[in-house]
């Protein structure tokens, strides 16, 4: 399929632009990462992060005082994913010293003073069911069917076994269905309940909070230094790796280098947009920026390698000619690859979730950036490399 027919476009021309603008995306990058930094995930520096979603749409600066009040140390209280889920992000700061300690601590602290400030009006004897477990539900259903009540309290064993009459199953299998069906409505329960005849037992002990804490995710101090030095070492070691392969497969100094400034390229200035976005650098971001550079790199080696071709068929055209061509040649096919992955990425990203996003925002940032560098970056690296070798020899020769 041919998106540009017989292109012969001269892109060594439009250097001096290209330049200009990876120098200007780099400079905006430099001054966001100076200025704000990184945004580091609990991966990285530690700490805890509380998923929070309730039955109306939450009043952050409300959760934010509350926590203030509660001297509990959270960093932020954020909207998660889209609005009309009610969703919130608790992110409570790294542990400042080594000591060993339940991490599940602060997200205790914080569930409790969301349950004295918006479950005040509940009845004190029942439990919750937007926040209890698949374990207590199966032992309240146990305990019901042997005759006492759903928390093990002396009750009317008569009326007790009845509520648990047509229910042929485990009391595992029934607390499962409860469970199921709480996360196929959101994670939250409303006021409707349709359970069908477990609705007996439910409203008889249980009563629905006015939200639930979907998850907990606790990372230490010294495991997150632990994340950050391997992330490091993942990267370092696959352009090493990466340049290594280019230099045995080309022979050449000027290939491998070049591969290295456009992928080096490619990585500083995505990081920048996550710095200027203020986007998190998670473990699932570094999955994304290891899968930029080999995308990057595969795009690059294809044009390289038209360009060894064509050395040996025009032998009698100058070497930013072969260039050119070789980047034409290739250009329906850069089209094809990186259009379509684009599309992918950009749907992943749109439709992915807030899970999905520091991930996805990395490949929608490094497909254009590093179909970009290809032909911006390390084709006039590899002209300019070859330029100074033969002033280098025409020098020479001179002398």
């Amino acid at each position: 399929m041919e998106i540009v027919k017989d292109p012969k476009i001269e892109w060594l021309k439009f250097k001096w632009l290209f330049i200009v603008t990876s120098i200007v995306l780099a400079g905006a990058g430099i001054v966001s990462l100076t200025g704000r930094g990184l945004n580091m995930g609990i991966d990285f520096v530690g700490g805890t992060l509380v998923y929070v979603k309730f039955k109306s749409t939450p009043e952050i600066e409300r959760v934010r005082r509350l926590l203030v009040s509660a001297q509990i140390n959270a960093e932020g209280v954020t909207r998660f994913d889209s609005p009309s889920k009610n969703q919130l992000q608790i992110r409570l700061s790294g542990i400042p010293d080594e000591a060993e300690r339940d991490l599940s601590e602060d997200s205790r602290e914080v569930f409790r003073v969301l349950k004295e400030e918006f479950d005040r009006d509940s009845p004190k004897a029942g439990v919750d069911l937007n926040n209890t477990t698949a374990y207590v539900l199966s032992g309240c259903f146990r305990n019901v069917a042997q005759g006492v009540s759903c928390l093990g309290e002396p009750a009317d064993g008569v009326q007790t076994i009845d509520l648990m009459e047509g229910f042929n199953v485990e009391p595992e299998i029934l607390a499962r269905k409860v469970i199921d069906y709480r996360t196929q409505q959101g994670g939250i329960i409303q006021e409707e309940w349709q359970l069908d005849e477990i609705v007996k037992i439910l409203k008889e002990y249980f009563y629905l909070g006015s939200f639930s804490v979907l998850s907990v995710e606790s990372v230490g101090p010294k495991v997150g230094r632990e994340l950050q030095e391997k992330a490091k070492n993942a990267i370092l070691f696959s352009l090493t790796g990466i340049v290594v392969y280019i230099g045995f497969r080309f022979r050449g100094m000027a290939y491998g280098l070049a591969a290295i400034v456009a992928l080096f390229h490619d990585v500083f200035i995505t990081l920048g947009f996550f710095s200027i976005f203020g986007k998190e650098i998670s473990l699932t971001v570094i999955a994304g920026l290891l899968t930029l550079v080999g995308y990057s790199i595969n795009d690059t080696i294809v044009v390289f390698d038209r360009v060894r071709e064509n050395l040996r068929l025009m032998r009698r055209t100058d070497f930013a000619s072969v260039i050119n061509v070789s980047i034409n040649q290739t250009l329906n096919r850069t089209i094809l690859t990186s259009g379509m992955t684009f599309v992918a990425v950009m749907a992943l990203y749109l439709l992915g979730g807030e899970v999905l996003n520091g991930f996805s925002f990395a490949l929608v940032v490094g497909v254009l950036v590093g179909t970009y560098s290809s032909v911006a970056i390390a084709s006039p690296i590899v002209h300019w490399w070859y330029v100074f070798k033969a002033g280098r020899q025409a020098g020479n020769l001179k002398t």
